[in-house]
């Protein structure tokens, strides 16, 4: 069938299924890649702590935590094929014009959250872990469990990974028409404030020297998701005056 035709809910159902399937395959295939360098993983993720190693407190916890971070490498590993995937079902309800952002939002996409779990591993972290570890160390002995730990990094990285894909979800917003570069800027200062509670949550330490290293760049997104939705903002304006001329 034409992509130009319109498909049933039956087909769209079947399309759906067809997607998914190849979704949960690349992600089955992807975790049997990821358990190979599991291990790797494990020592990345706890390399913030040094010489202070977690521990495990029951006997099957190390074996549930090898699996749950192979797993979260094979979602990684797997992200490109099960963000095509999900592209491949939508396209058949995407304008012509419409379909050619895409090859702008998937790359984008996919830069900003690598760049935003960068930024969370090489900046946040080294800053977060060594003042966790420190504080009131001369009364209380730091022994934290891998399970607590790998839950609170792994954590970390992707919730500052979504974050910094702010800019594409303003730009989204602004060719609604839900948004507009003005409003953006006439609101700055309440942006700031929300920003401020956002990284306040987002950083695990009440310090703050680690919540002004997360603001920084979310103050940067702000003003880069201004400049975004300038450009779609005009586009959008561009595109509805040649169509009236028409």
């Amino acid at each position: 069938m034409s992509e130009s035709e319109p498909m049933t809910v039956l087909e769209h159902l079947i399309e759906l299924r067809r997607r998914l399937v190849k979704a949960v395959l690349a992600l089955v295939i992807a975790t049997i890649i990821s358990l190979m360098f599991t291990r790797r993983f494990l020592a990345l993720l706890t390399a913030p702590m040094g010489d202070n190693l977690p521990q495990a407190i029951s006997p099957t916890e190390t074996i549930v935590i090898y699996f749950k971070v192979a797993l979260i490498g094979g979602l990684v590993l797997a992200m490109p094929v099960i963000v095509y995937q999900l592209i491949r079902f939508i396209i058949p309800g995407l304008l012509p014009h419409e379909r050619r952002y895409l090859s702008f939002i998937v790359p984008a996409a996919s830069l900003l959250f690598a760049t935003g779990v960068a930024f969370a591993y090489y900046v946040m972290l080294p800053a977060a872990i060594p003042f966790l570890l420190g504080f009131m160390s001369d009364i209380i002995r730091q022994q934290w469990t891998i399970e607590k730990y790998i839950s609170l990094v792994t954590g970390l990285l992707f919730w500052v990974g979504v974050i910094f894909e702010t800019p594409l979800i303003v730009a989204f917003l602004a060719y609604l028409g839900v948004v507009s570069p003005g409003m953006l800027w006439k609101n700055f200062r309440y942006a700031i404030v929300i920003i401020a509670i956002i990284a306040a949550v987002a950083t695990p330490t009440p310090d703050p020297i680690n919540m002004s290293l997360l603001m920084l760049p979310l103050v940067l997104l702000y003003l880069l998701s201004i400049l975004l939705a300038l450009l779609v903002y005009r586009r959008r304006r561009s595109a509805t005056d040649t169509a009236s001329h028409e």
